[in-house]
């Protein structure tokens, strides 16, 4: 990935969502401020991810870039907050609890041999007719998820059979992402 943010633009990103977060909670609209650097002028795909005591809180993202992604991660916090339908919204006591983190995405290449895929670097996304599931590069990590296992797991989150992966009108992707949260600061 030829993206790169500084140490100053990633903490500023990180300050933001949980300002945007803090601000939906008391319902005050956060002003427009100035973009903190061109560079978060970039339009890229985002995911903003909040954990609270090492468990998953909320995760929402795009895989491709429509907006600025100073605006884009403000947008992704509040939804990863209060719009994950697999969670409650986040309470006001919660909010110092949450670990926040934030991939930015690498554009999608499509795969023509699985050994393209390295655990680690590469996060997944599988599209087989109108289903597709996206996993970040970080989760086949954190469950130490080999190639196929990694393959199965993103065609269960498309809502696919697990081997799906293998028929002929499935189309696989990677990219890669930087990633960074609130530990990696303190």
């Amino acid at each position: 990935m030829s993206f790169f943010l500084s140490n100053e633009e990633k903490k500023y990103l990180l300050q933001l969502a949980r300002a945007s977060i803090q601000s939906f909670l008391e319902n005050k609209v956060k002003p427009q401020t100035e973009y903190f650097s061109p560079t978060l002028k970039t339009e890229s795909g985002i995911f903003v991810t909040l954990h609270k005591n090492d468990d998953l809180r909320g995760c929402i993202g795009y895989v491709h870039g429509y907006r600025p992604l100073q605006d884009a991660v403000s947008e992704m916090a509040i939804s990863a907050a209060f719009n994950d339908p697999r969670f409650h919204p986040v309470t006001r006591d919660e909010l110092p609890l949450l670990e926040i983190e934030i991939s930015v995405l690498s554009p999608l290449t499509k795969i023509q041999d699985l050994s393209e895929i390295e655990i680690g670097r590469d996060g997944l996304l599988i599209k087989q007719n109108h289903r597709e599931g996206l996993l970040l590069p970080q989760v086949a990590t954190e469950y130490h998820w080999d190639r196929q296992t990694f393959l199965e797991q993103t065609c269960r989150k498309a809502g696919l059979p697990a081997q799906a992966w293998q028929e002929e009108n499935t189309e696989i992707f990677r990219f890669s992402a930087i990633i960074f949260n609130e530990q990696d600061f303190s």
